[in-house]
């Protein structure tokens, strides 16, 4: 396997991603290719490079990238907006079907977590995807904001969120919000993190705009667009990050064909040991299965 890094461009901010390249490929020959979409105020070099090398190594080309804002890549430090990142990964798949390496009519799009939710709303509003997987995502981005709160926390999160939207339209600049108690504080979130943003120190506060942004954010409205070509989703029963239910309801409403896997594990299981090994099994022989 080969692995270069590269530079292209999404609305005029340039992003840097990997390609990796299958050992056995021939010159002059053009391979299914499937680019990976990373989660929340997630980088390319945490859990994305394992899939990838997976992928790689069962004969696909295989991306991944930061989004703007993120790790290499250029724009707004940190500007989490649901809808740009459907962006940036469009505009990935159109510097992706023109490498010389890459067969343009197979690309697949694999995402995890918040990755999870984006690489079906982009294969639903991209037909270039031949075949997408998501795994422990979620379809409504209110629930994903919502679920993790009880009453009185919504509350006081609608309203932080009315007087830092007026704060923003008067003076120019809103307030910023730590991550953690933005969307990733459930237990299990705060269990896992800390420990994994050792190997990546390097996360900072967002906006309240993202709050907004991800509030409206719906994939479960546009997936049933999909159809005719294939969607698997993998969840985990357990999840308290993204709720199983959500998948559940956009499993419901996607279109065939469509298969929903329910994995016996927490939201983090699925990065290491044999829930890795199993998760990129699935992946890889849906890709197989749809793209070869």
């Amino acid at each position: 396997m080969e692995k270069r890094t590269v530079k292209f461009y999404s609305e005029s901010v340039r992003l840097e991603g990997d390609l990796y390249l299958p050992s056995d490929l021939k010159a002059g020959e053009r391979r299914p290719g499937i680019v990976l979409c990373h989660g929340f105020t997630g980088l390319r070099e945490l859990i994305l490079s394992d899939y990838a090398k997976v992928f790689a190594d069962a004969g696909f080309v295989a991306f991944t990238f930061d989004y703007r804002g993120f790790g290499g890549s250029e724009g707004e430090k940190w500007r989490l907006i649901p809808l740009e990142q459907i962006d940036d990964i469009r505009n990935a798949i159109s510097f992706f079907e023109a490498q010389p390496q890459v067969d343009p009519e197979r690309i697949g799009l694999w995402g995890t977590s918040f990755g999870g939710a984006n690489a079906p709303y982009a294969a639903a509003v991209d037909s270039r995807v031949k075949a997408v997987v998501g795994q422990v995502g979620f379809g409504d981005g209110e629930r994903f904001m919502l679920d993790v709160r009880n009453y009185g926390e919504r509350v006081e999160l609608m309203r932080k969120l009315a007087e830092d939207r007026r704060r923003r339209a008067l003076e120019g600049v809103g307030e910023r919000v730590d991550p953690l108690d933005l969307a990733l504080r459930s237990s299990q979130s705060r269990k896992f993190l800390p420990q994994a943003l050792k190997a990546v120190p390097k996360m900072s506060d967002l906006s309240w705009e993202t709050v907004e942004k991800t509030l409206e954010y719906k994939p479960i409205d546009v997936i049933h667009q999909i159809s005719p070509r294939a969607l698997l989703l993998i969840g985990a029963r357990d999840d308290n990050v993204c709720p199983m239910e959500g998948y559940e309801k956009l499993y419901a409403r996607a279109c065939e064909p469509k298969k929903l896997v329910v994995l016996p594990i927490e939201h983090y299981d699925i990065y290491a040991g044999k829930w890795f090994d199993e998760s990129a099994r699935l992946a890889r022989e849906w890709f197989e299965r749809f793209l070869n």
